[in-house]
């Protein structure tokens, strides 16, 4: 932390690392569980009608 700006400052390294973690992994899961159940749902009602 800059203590004159009061501005925290990273490196470009820093900057470009993502997170991993249980939280992602989670959110990974989730969205593609939840992909897959809208398609199969859209799936399901145009050809099956």
């Amino acid at each position: 932390m800059n203590e004159q700006h009061h501005v925290e400052t990273t490196t470009a390294t820093e900057a470009r690392q993502g997170e991993r973690g249980p939280t992602i992994l989670a959110l990974l899961v989730v969205s593609t569980g939840l992909a897959v159940l809208i398609l199969g749902v859209i799936w399901f009602v145009w050809f099956r009608v």
